[in-house]
């Protein structure tokens, strides 16, 4: 039962990214309907149940944990799953605790959180113009945001800016957010928009920005120099000569980046996605919940891993949304 978790593909899972609730405090557009219908309480994974499932992952070899949402800060004392998550860190299992965070709550958590070991968080931002801002968030407030950033960096935290790259929208910010993150000591990465979930009313095809072309943009002001190193996830990163940032391109439709994929997803109620851009999955919650011993648990990540499929199908090419999965973007945590 100590054996690594390797895939069909012979990629060794060492990355899990668990959603702790599907509740957000904003309503971006593409990633929530305006008026969602949340899910009932008793369906969530509870956090002593979230800590026996992360922490079979680890014993199984999962060296990166990443907590999402949702919005993971608005979970009711999410923070004493972070202080407990915290012993994985201090016995080396687990070789970093993070979360990726709309930025809301960070001013009020910024500080427990690096006390609990956290040392890098990702914030999702699309637009420094807070009219903008209000619209893509619909109940976002940028002043928050940007208060919460300004404090996880004053208490030691690394921020990185995640940005979605959305044609007509912020295309002229990109020199702007480079900047603001330059100014600050942030990295940025540009995230290319993913055809997940009918959410009615977004036209996918009209949003799709390719960052090949955004690339070209930024070269026309930046020396680039593509990066050899990659920090777990999809991206792939440059250094930008005249401020020494990094900026991060994730690809999956300009370039798939299927072929080094070491992670997996499972969501609040214990579903595990083998995949974001495909639809098969596993239940975790009913081994996990049918037996105080965790073998059924561990027989179950196992058998999931053994399905693990080699590539997502995400593809805009001929001008329609080929691979788009049902689920919002919410509902397994980016």
């Amino acid at each position: 039962m100590t054996a690594p978790l390797i895939d069909p593909f012979a990629r060794a899972i060492t990355y899990l990214r668990v959603s702790v609730t599907d509740r957000c405090d904003f309503r971006c557009v593409y990633c929530m309907a305006e008026n969602m219908t949340f899910l009932p309480k008793k369906e969530l994974l509870t956090l002593e149940e979230l800590d026996r499932m992360c922490s079979a992952f680890v014993r199984l070899g999962v060296e990166k944990l990443r907590i999402t949402g949702g919005e993971p800060l608005v979970r009711r004392d999410i923070l004493t799953f972070f202080r407990s998550m915290s012993r994985h860190l201090d016995s080396g299992a687990l070789k970093e605790l993070t979360l990726t965070t709309n930025g809301s709550q960070l001013e009020r958590f910024a500080g427990d959180l690096y006390a609990a070991g956290v040392r890098r968080v990702n914030v999702s931002l699309d637009t420094l113009d807070e009219a903008k801002f209000a619209r893509v968030t619909r109940w976002g407030r940028l002043p928050q945001v940007l208060r919460g950033i300004d404090k996880a960096l004053a208490v030691g935290l690394k921020v990185k800016l995640n940005a979605v790259a959305l044609k007509g929208f912020n295309e002229d910010e990109l020199f702007t957010l480079a900047e603001f993150c330059a100014d600050r000591g942030m990295d940025l990465t540009w995230i290319e928009v993913m055809p997940m979930g009918d959410l009615g009313n977004e036209d996918r095809i009209g949003q799709y920005w390719s960052l090949n072309d955004l690339r070209a943009t930024l070269a026309t002001r930046y020396r680039l120099t593509d990066l050899p190193e990659r920090t777990g996830g999809p991206a792939r990163y440059v250094r930008v000569e005249e401020t020494g940032q990094k900026i991060g391109f994730i690809t999956p439709l300009t370039h798939n980046f299927c072929e080094s994929c070491n992670r997996v997803r499972v969501t609040c109620t214990g579903e595990i996605y083998m995949c974001l851009g495909q639809e098969d999955v596993a239940d975790l919650r009913a081994p996990l919940r049918s037996s105080e011993s965790d073998g059924p648990l561990e027989n179950a990540i196992r058998a999931a891993i053994g399905r693990k499929p080699k590539g997502h199908d995400f593809d805009y090419s001929r001008q329609r949304a080929d691979g788009q999965v049902s689920r919002h973007m919410s509902h397994t945590g980016g």
